[in-house]
């Protein structure tokens, strides 16, 4: 099974909505856009009041790209597990939104902070159209290796932090966890160096990373072109974290299992003041769903979103249970909270979204719980075996998702 773009990267299309346009590929939400033609998209291009440079740019990427560019970038998303265009259908079993209260949060404000101001959005919608913002993830997903000279956070500020969590998260969950990698996720890096760029589009678009080279430059160039983007740097190429495994895959790629963590998405829980526990409830979670890779504990009686639902919930428990436990972080009560809190920012409203990972209510509701049992326990040195964990929590979901709408 593989599972990408877990935590956040619908975050990072919701800031791309006050430009007034869908970005189409930019994260897991690609359902809710429409396919672009070569043609359509030329037709854009030459209405567009776009300066110059930039259309003979977007007109050079497109000619510079396989007639078949698209359907080349859909196969690589599905293939790597990106793509959720597969699950766009609306399930039968999907909650009713007039049920949950379901507000908005001060990380998502946030990121939609992230393009306001921009001064030619037309080079923005080109980046999104050929996949520009989701190269940094491809390329740690793929390139990406663990390694003592990563660093973590856009200043290294998380560099001995993040790697010190994944070694006691190895410790504490009682799963084979030897071979996850945990990864970096840049932006500048990758528009700084052409030959990164390459070897990422050959892997969206074909041929060798030395046939990609113009092409490569071309990119780096549209996103030099923008100021907000700040040569990659801007939060919106990294906001994300995501867990990657192949446990169970007919047809595996050969990447390991590694859990991947932007610097966006640190920026941002810094930005609302979570930094100082957030990265860990972020790590925490993504582990979680190791665990349940592991564990084999994404089958269930639930399909579509109310099945992203449970996993996702059920991963913000795994998370909280180790940061609140005395021999996970041990987080004293005011830092629990702030870990909750974590969870409550990157709650969603896509009720009928597969991608649906709960309301922020939900979220922290689940923390709270797992906090609870910790707290609850009889035994404070204990740690709960991960299925019996599970076990109890499916027994709780129930309570966790009861409406909570106030009419």
């Amino acid at each position: 099974m593989k599972k990408t773009l877990s935590l956040a990267a619908s975050l990072a299309v919701a800031a791309t909505c006050a430009l007034g346009a869908a970005l189409p590929v930019h994260a897991a939400d690609r359902n809710a856009t429409t396919s672009v033609t070569s043609q359509a998209l030329q037709s854009a291009i030459d209405s567009s009041t776009a300066t110059p440079r930039a259309k003979a740019l977007a007109e050079q990427i497109l000619a510079e790209l396989p007639a078949d560019w698209e359907s080349r970038a859909q196969a690589a998303a599905a293939k790597y597990g990106i793509d959720d265009s597969r699950w766009s259908a609306i399930r039968d079993s999907v909650i009713n939104p007039d049920d949950h209260q379901c507000q908005s949060t001060e990380l998502k404000t946030w990121a939609r902070s992230l393009l306001m101001g921009a001064e030619d959005p037309f080079t923005i919608f080109m980046l999104s159209i050929f996949d520009g913002f989701n190269l940094p993830t491809y390329d740690a997903l793929i390139f990406g290796e663990e390694s003592s000279s990563n660093t973590f956070g856009v200043n290294g500020e998380y560099t001995q932090k993040l790697p010190a969590e994944m070694k006691n998260l190895k410790r504490f969950w009682d799963i084979d966890s030897a071979d996850i990698q945990l990864i970096p996720l840049h932006g500048a890096d990758v528009f700084s160096s052409p030959e990164r760029v390459a070897r990422t589009l050959a892997a969206l678009y074909g041929g060798t990373p030395e046939d990609q080279l113009d092409l490569a430059d071309m990119f780096i160039e549209l996103v030099n072109m923008e100021p907000i983007l700040k040569g990659g740097a801007n939060p919106v190429f990294s906001f994300n974290a995501f867990a990657y495994t192949e446990e169970r895959e007919p047809e595996p790629t050969g990447i390991s299992d590694r859990i991947i963590v932007g610097d966006g998405i640190l920026q941002g829980m810094d930005a609302v003041g979570l930094g100082d526990v957030a990265p860990r409830a972020i790590v925490g979670h993504e582990f979680g769903h190791h665990v349940q890779y592991e564990d084999d504990l994404f089958a269930g009686d639930l399909d579509g979103p109310e099945a992203t639902r449970r996993t996702e919930l059920m991963a913000d428990a795994f998370g909280t249970y180790y940061v609140t436990h005395a021999r996970g972080e041990a987080l004293n009560t005011a830092r629990v909270l702030k870990a909750q809190k974590s969870f409550y920012q990157v709650g969603d409203c896509g009720f009928d979204n597969p991608g649906h990972h709960g309301t922020p209510n939900q979220r922290l509701a689940a923390s709270t719980w797992a906090a609870d049992v910790v707290e609850d326990a009889p035994d404070q040195g204990h740690i709960l075996p991960s299925l019996k964990f599970a076990g109890m929590f499916d027994a709780k979901l129930p309570d966790l998702v009861k409406p909570d709408a106030v009419n």
